[in-house]
């Protein structure tokens, strides 16, 4: 089985490896990437193709695992030239991903959708598809992958990954308020303490790896915000959904100044450090 992948980011490096491990041949294309992302998918063993043309005429499923903002082009590009099944897992609205896979010449697609945490739960987390080749697709359950097919709907995949987003980013930005204004507070430890003992003894672990992955993610969690305001608009006024972007679009900003600092840290391992170095950042 020919897995390829457009983009190699966090999502297409882990499900990758679960691919790899179980007899699957990986591909991607690498043109205009940094060195680090070829080394890594070299040292996985992953084969890169020469041109984008190459990797949609060579695999047999063919998986967009790009930002949202990128899903519509990529489809417009490597569609053509796909033979295999296209399978767009991206975080974007139903009409985005009917827009993107309408652009797919020979009609074999794929609405798909990530539900968890890839960092948690590595190549083993959830993947809902919908479409007439989802069954198709879910063969690759045979190589390491966990998918559960929803039906033929394109669409209905990026709907419920939209709706849970919605919630899951709220959490993640009315977090990144309360406890940066905590932190500046000299409290966050006892609000920490204290809003456990309704959400459980994993609050601490679940809050920081919120806080962070918030500011890594920033500027893709922005854009996604954008996609989950298209599909709330169409039932509710999306109130808290443009403040959600906004907090995000905040969040991007201070990360943005911070990475012009060369002496910033990069790697924190907790929100504490995060917030104090942000504290110096002018």
């Amino acid at each position: 089985m020919k897995v390829g992948f457009i983009g190699f980011g966090e999502v297409a490096s882990t499900l990758s490896g679960g691919l790899l491990d179980n007899g699957a041949t990986v591909l991607t294309c690498l043109q205009g990437r940094g060195v680090p992302t070829k080394n890594k998918a070299l040292e996985m063993g992953v084969t890169i193709c020469n041109s984008p043309r190459e990797l949609a005429e060579t695999s047999e499923i063919l998986i967009s695992a790009v930002t949202p903002s990128n899903a519509v082009e990529v489809a417009r590009e490597m569609g053509k030239y796909s033979k295999g099944i296209y399978v767009d897992i991206n975080n974007v609205s139903p009409d985005t991903v009917i827009e993107s896979l309408g652009m797919v010449k020979n009609k074999k697609t794929v609405d798909a959708a990530i539900i968890g945490s890839v960092k948690r739960n590595g190549y083993n987390v959830q993947i809902i598809a919908c479409g007439d080749s989802a069954t198709d697709f879910a063969v690759l359950n045979d190589y390491g992958l966990n998918i559960k097919i929803m039906g033929n709907e394109v669409g209905n995949c990026s709907t419920i990954k939209m709706l849970r987003s919605s919630y899951t980013k709220g959490v993640s930005a009315l977090l990144w308020e309360t406890f940066l204004a905590a932190y500046k507070m000299g409290i966050d430890e006892e609000v920490l303490e204290i809003i456990g003992q309704t959400e459980g003894p994993q609050f601490g672990k679940s809050a920081n790896s919120r806080l962070l992955s918030s500011f890594n993610h920033s500027k893709r969690r922005y854009e996604e915000m954008g996609e989950v305001k298209k599909i709330l608009s169409y039932s509710v006024d999306p109130l808290m959904a443009d403040a959600i972007e906004q907090m995000f679009e905040t969040i991007h900003e201070k990360k943005t100044k911070f990475n012009k600092n060369k002496n910033s840290q990069l790697d924190f391992k907790s929100y504490k450090d995060l917030f104090k170095s942000l504290n110096n950042i002018k």
